[in-house]
């Protein structure tokens, strides 16, 4: 029963009961975020000025134009960054797990590290990493 409404056991009729805690927390969180951007907005004093509205780079004055191009070697080092950043944390659940796994866990593993080193070994070979 989900508010005083039954569910007649045909397919697609259930409403799961067990999930509205979940729909109130929902409701109450985002209720609390909206009210408090909106109070926010309401009471925050507003006086902009030049100097408050300029960029700020960490204390310094800004120097050049803002809109400037990166070279695309920039981006692809970020990715390659994120890539390898991203496989490195299943490293942490084998961890844990390892002893569970057994040695099937542990050839999973090198195979897994094989193609990861491969992987990094082909971006060297390509140049990807070299920052010039």
């Amino acid at each position: 029963m989900f508010l005083g409404i039954k569910s007649s056991g045909m397919p697609g009729t259930y409403i799961p009961s067990n999930y509205f805690p979940v729909l109130i927390c929902l409701i109450i969180a985002a209720s609390i975020g909206i009210s408090v951007l909106t109070i926010g907005i309401l009471v925050r004093p507003r006086r902009p000025y030049k100097q408050k509205l300029t960029p700020y780079e960490s204390g310094n004055p800004p120097v050049g134009e803002p809109r400037c191009k990166f070279s695309v070697k920039f981006y692809i080092i970020a990715m390659l960054f994120v890539v390898f950043d991203v496989e490195a944390v299943f490293l942490y659940p084998w961890a844990v797990a390892y002893d569970r796994l057994g040695l099937f866990g542990f050839v999973e593993m090198m195979i897994f590290l094989f193609i990861l080193i491969i992987g990094y070994i082909y971006a060297w070979e390509k140049g990807a990493l070299d920052w010039e």
